[in-house]
């Protein structure tokens, strides 16, 4: 049986990207770590995982959870360093 560690160590993300998806759309992590690894690999969908960690970000920070919006940021910072494509307009758009 696969399981969600198999499943997440398959993707291109780390376990923190693929959580903030989960908690983004409401789903299960596997859910989650499955649209991770099809979103990483569509033209600009680094970008819309970018797009969904900041509004995680927002969210957080609109619920005053500042710890929360932290650790967020940390994980948009690594995600946009292993991912320059994320950042809008860069060239691989």
């Amino acid at each position: 049986m696969i399981t969600l560690d198999d499943v997440e160590d398959m993707t291109d993300l780390t376990r923190d990207e693929i959580a903030a998806i989960a908690e983004h759309d409401h789903v299960p992590l596997m859910t989650a770590a499955m649209t991770a690894n099809y979103l990483i690999h569509e033209a600009k969908g680094p970008q819309h995982i970018q797009q969904v960690i900041c509004e995680d970000i927002r969210e957080a920070l609109h619920n005053g959870d500042l710890n929360h919006a932290r650790e967020l940021f940390t994980v948009l910072r690594r995600f946009i360093y292993e991912h320059p494509e994320a950042v809008r307009g860069s060239e691989a758009e």
